[in-house]
């Protein structure tokens, strides 16, 4: 079987693979026998990224012969798109994109061929801004970056501002930043907020909440969530940023939240897939080392919140384990 290899560069993250030239003979033969796979992530500064490449070297190490390399994309809408075209072969995205993406809508022209293998985490909307700056409503007229073009982020803010009664096209200066390049801009006072999501701790925010003589808030969005359930469904639900999770943060932060999956093309090898779901539960330990989200990961958690079917190979799994597949 071959799987699809992006086309795209690849960042190295996990253990490099000598050059052919360095073989000869079986030896050869063994490396252009290795399969290689690659992880869709997110951008740099951001939860996806640094857990995907925790996975590289944890799925490189454990399956034989088979080598992940993990690559820095705009996340959700880009990585859904990745799958699509067999660009990538397993990707982490946002409940609610890959929502949009398996039902052709918004972002997305046709349906998608996506499979979940596993819940990882809850994924916390957590919108940043200046002090003076409390409710989403106070938005208007400031500059706010939505998120980079093609992120999940960049949707949600959208949907958010949509919900507080704010046009994103006239009622804003909109920029389309990285989480990077957003916290260097509130650092240089150039933007007055943005939207990031994904694990708490989130290591783009830990920076700039560490940084000296910045103060920030975290939008409350309780009274929005609902509306967003109203129109999107249970895909997003309440989460909770505590108070301490990032310097400055004094109080339990309200928030709307989604499942960050673990998915795959339908057509993707069922053995393979099976290997893949098996390790990202049974070794999270090892994924943990790098981001504590991982410690969410369970047998329990891995089949509660997907909207898409789950495939075949991690169905496998969970059966050999006794664990049903809840809506």
């Amino acid at each position: 079987m071959t799987e699809a290899l992006s086309r795209r560069g690849f960042l190295q993250l996990s253990a490099g693979l000598l050059g052919a030239a360095a073989f000869s003979g079986p030896e050869l033969i063994m490396a252009q026998q290795e399969r290689r796979l690659s992880i869709a992530t997110g951008g740099i500064g951001g939860v996806y990224y640094v857990l995907g490449g925790a996975m590289a070297n944890m799925l490189t190490k454990n399956i034989p012969n088979t080598k992940f390399t993990a690559e820095s994309t705009a996340a959700s809408v880009e990585n859904a798109r990745l799958i699509a075209s067999r660009n990538a072969d397993i990707a982490l995205m946002l409940g609610f994109q890959a929502q949009d993406a398996y039902l052709g809508r918004d972002k997305f022209k046709t349906k998608g061929p996506l499979r979940t293998l596993l819940v990882v985490y809850s994924n916390l909307c957590q919108f940043v801004s200046r002090e003076g700056i409390n409710t989403v409503q106070d938005l208007k007229g400031k500059r706010v970056s939505l998120g980079a073009p093609g992120s999940g982020s960049e949707v949600m803010a959208i949907r958010v501002l949509q919900a507080a009664g704010l046009d994103p096209e006239k009622d804003i200066t909109r920029d389309r930043l990285s989480h990077t390049e957003a916290v260097n801009a509130m650092k240089d006072r150039r933007i007055d907020a943005f939207n990031s999501f994904g694990a708490v701790p989130y290591p783009a925010l830990v920076d700039l909440t560490t940084t000296p003589d910045i103060k920030v808030n975290i939008l409350d969005l309780g009274g929005i969530l609902p509306k967003l359930q109203e129109r999107f469904g249970l895909v997003y639900f309440k989460g909770v940023i505590p108070k301490g999770a990032y310097r400055g943060i004094d109080v339990d932060v309200t928030t709307a939240a989604t499942g960050a999956l673990c998915v795959c093309h339908e057509a993707m090898d069922e053995g393979i897939v099976y290997q893949i779901t098996r390790l990202m539960i049974e070794k999270k330990g090892e994924l943990a080392l790098a981001h504590k989200a991982a410690n969410d990961i369970s047998l329990q958690s891995a089949v509660v919140g997907s909207p898409l079917p789950y495939h075949s190979g991690a169905i496998r799994y969970y059966k050999e384990k006794g664990v049903s597949i809840k809506p």
